[in-house]
Parts: structure tokens; sequence; C-alpha cells
């Protein structure tokens, strides 16, 4: 007798701190790898795995997922949503929908994980060890920055939080992607703010449930700092992780969006998508790896070189941008220059002649520059 379809529960209520500015007035799982929302990549991944239904808690900005995904359908996988006023944690987001998940093995991911995982295999080496539990982990090269999960022949028992690198007692890491039986439920207090790693898990340990880890072979990254953002875009335009690039290949590692225009005279240096509706003017260079939102202009003579500009970014005449990473509707007008690793939130301007400074952190809705010159930005260039 065949094992029944999976579902899922997608965490997708945290405040993505830090992401910010880029999460101001964005939800985390919202946030665009290769121009679409990483939760998006997330839907495709489990309709790839045959789930067809899956439960989302929402927390901050939840119109703007919603919004964006509906009831699921467009997207193959009806969502059931929760509305958390106040968080309930890592596990008591996933005991608010203990009656949907209750019937058999479910798997949990995150709403803001950007991963490749086989879930058929996860869900079937779960299914065959018996455990209430399995957890992905991954081995990575610094323990120092995660939660190392510690095991003896495949089964849990114990954890250090981020421990120093020669204190680790491995350096296989919790992934945050779960296959549970209904079992768990009864570690997981109804109403109450419950985590994994502090209430759930050590209770496990203490009752001696077996819950078991498994080693993730493919990509994972959880995109959790702005750092770990744009390496996740990069891989994923490099093809480090298995995603569709939207649009249409016209050269070796160069794809464009419908109706986006390129005018002679551009320089494109691959790897680089640029989004649909897009206008690229003579004379201007953008150097890859590089990532440009739909509906954005690149005016004139400007230069873009290892940025990820979100949709709507105007860079203006001669303006020029490397390193950094612009929100939606950000103007950069002409002459300005910003810096690498530089983060600019949604709808702000940088003024002409403007500089933002190397590591800088735009907070959304501002303007960098000359109060005189900040007050004129409703003209036009």
């Amino acid at each position: 007798m065949s094992a029944a379809p999976l579902k899922a529960m997608i965490m997708a209520a945290g405040l993505g701190t830090r992401l910010s500015p880029l999460t101001g007035l964005m939800p985390k799982p919202m946030v665009p790898i290769l121009n679409r929302p990483v939760m998006e990549h997330m839907l495709h991944l489990l309709r790839r795995h045959g789930v067809h239904e899956a439960a989302v808690n929402l927390h901050y900005h939840p119109h703007k997922i919603r919004g964006y995904f509906g009831d699921g359908s467009d997207f193959g996988v009806g969502l059931h949503y929760n509305l958390e006023k106040e968080l309930l944690g890592t596990a008591g987001g996933v005991g608010a929908f203990r009656e949907f998940l209750g019937d058999g093995t479910f798997v949990v991911v995150s709403g803001d994980g950007l991963t490749d995982i086989d879930l058929t295999e996860f869900a079937t080496a779960h299914r065959e060890t018996g455990g209430v539990c399995t957890m992905a982990v991954k081995r990575v090269a610094d323990p120092s920055l995660y939660g190392v999960v510690v095991h003896e022949r495949g089964r849990v028992t114990g954890f250090q939080e981020k421990p120093p690198a020669e204190e680790a007692l491995s350096d296989l890491c919790n992934c945050g992607i779960y296959a549970f039986e209904a079992g768990i439920f009864d570690f997981i207090p109804e109403g109450a703010f419950v985590d994994w790693a502090k209430d759930v898990f050590p209770a496990l340990l203490r009752s001696d449930m077996p819950f078991h880890v498994w080693p993730l072979e493919t990509y994972w990254n959880d995109v959790g700092n702005i750092e770990q953002y744009r390496l996740s875009n990069f891989d994923a335009l490099l093809g480090r992780v298995r995603l569709n690039v939207p649009g249409r290949e016209i050269a070796p590692r160069v794809w464009i969006g419908e109706g986006t225009h390129v005018e002679p005279g551009v320089r494109l240096e691959p790897p680089l998508l640029l989004g649909a509706g897009c206008l690229v003017e003579a004379e201007a260079e953008l150097i890859g790896p590089l990532i440009v939102g739909d509906g954005c202009v690149i005016e004139r003579g400007a230069v873009l070189e290892g940025v990820i500009n979100w949709d709507g970014v105007k860079a203006g005449r001669g303006a020029r941008l490397a390193g950094s990473i612009l929100g939606r509707n950000v103007t950069v007008h002409h002459e300005a220059v910003v810096h690498e690793d530089a983060v600019i939130g949604d709808r702000s301007d940088v003024a002409a002649h403007a500089l933002v400074p190397a590591g800088a952190r735009v907070e959304p809705r501002s303007c960098v520059g000359p109060d005189d010159a900040c007050r004129d930005l409703t003209h036009e260039d």
C-alpha cells in the first residue's frame, strides 16, 4: 500500500530582521531570488515532489504573501493560512495546524530558505527509520555559525548552538527542514509559544523518543543575512541550485524577460538576468554576475557591476553601481555612485552626483544626498 501524499507546512511568519533594510516593507518569503519570491521557488519544489496542499503561517506583512500567492492554485499547491497576531514560535506555528497536518507524515520547510532537496527521498528515509522526526542536516566548514546536531548512527543525541569551532562535536548544521509524524503534536502545547530547539527537541531527548538526521547532499542556503541573500541569487544564476531562470537566453548565460529592450551599443558581460519590461539605453555597461528586476530602466552610460536590483529600479545617466543591492522602486539619479555592499531599501532616492558609501544601509523611503537636492527630486533629471 503506497504512502499517502505528503502535506507540508511553510514557515512564513518571521520578521527577517537580518535582511534589513530589504525587509523594511517586505516579508522575508517575498524577497526575490532570480526575480521571483523565494517562497515561490519553494512551492515549485513542493509541487515537483507531489505535495498538493500546504499550510502557511503569517505574521509580518501578511497581506503581501496572501495577495501574491492567493489560494495557491496558480502554483499547483493549495494553501491554507493562519495569521499569528502574536508569534507562536517555530513549533507553535506548526501546532496551530495540527488538525490539517496530523493524519500522516508531513514536512516542514522554510518559506525563506533556498534548496533543491529531494523531498521524496527525504520523506522515504524518514518513514523507514520509524521515528517521530527526521531533520535535514548539512555538513558545514564553520560550525560556529550554526546550530550543530550531534548523533550516533543517525539518531540524534544532542545539540550545540553556535559552538566555538574547536569545541564543536559535529560539523552538521540543522537546515530547518523536518519530516514529522502526528505524534510530534504531543510535544507542542496548544496556543503557546513553542520553539523546536529550546522546547520540543530537548523534550524528545528526555523522553527517549527516536528522531534522526538525514544528510542533505544538494543545495541549501537559509538566506539569513545580506551576504547569504547575495550568494543565493548568484548561486542560482550560475546554476548551482536547481531553479528555472525566467526569460529567454539570448546569449550564453544572458537571460532577458519579455518586453525588455536593449539598445545597440550596450555592454553585456555574463552571467546576467534582465527582468521583463526593462529598458537599457546605449552605452550602458552591465557586468555580471548581475540581476535586474522587472520594469527597470538603465539610462545611457550607466555602469552596473555585480548588483541585484529589484523591480522598478532606475539607474540614471552615468550612474555607477557596484556590488550593491537595491530594493523596489529605488531611483539612482544621474552621475550618482553606489559603492560595494551598500543596500538601499524600497522607494528610496539617491540624488544626482550623490555617493552611497561601501557597506551603507539605507532605510526604505529615504533620500541620500544634500537636503536641497532631495527636495527637488520630483523634477526630471
